[in-house]
């Protein structure tokens, strides 16, 4: 498998998606213990005016045709839609798929995208790089 998408790139993505997803509902939705202490977990929150989907969507909507196909193509071999040995059948799968909807609406809709991602590169031998 040749990733047309960098690693150090991808391995962007995937640390901004992991920001994204570890988002969690805000104080006046869900308030607990530990919640009750002004600021704590106010950066984990997620907030209507919070910058980290609409960072992350922007990654992905930068992305050319081929690089959006396989960061789905990865995301399907990271959750265990396909097997490694199955690539160019998931990047047709992911390229005949493709619609009117946005890439990126569909990974950040995607709970645990960023675990799927990084395991899909897993399968293939790769490591995210440390930025």
């Amino acid at each position: 498998m040749d990733l047309t998408i960098p690693v150090d790139k991808l391995s962007f993505i995937i640390m901004k998606a992991r920001e994204y997803d570890a988002k969690v509902p805000t104080a006046s939705q869900s308030r607990g213990p530990v919640e009750d202490y002004e600021g704590v977990g106010d950066v984990l929150e997620d907030r209507g005016d919070d910058s980290t989907r609409a960072e992350v969507h922007h990654l992905i909507d930068d992305l050319n045709d081929d690089e959006a196909v396989e960061l789905v193509a990865l995301s399907w071999i990271g959750r265990g839609t396909y097997s490694s040995d199955d690539w160019a059948e998931a990047c047709n799968t992911a390229r005949d798929e493709r619609g009117s909807h946005s890439t990126a609406d569909y990974l950040l809709g995607t709970p645990l995208i960023a675990d799927y991602l990084e395991e899909g590169l897993a399968a293939f031998n790769k490591r995210v790089d440390t930025i």
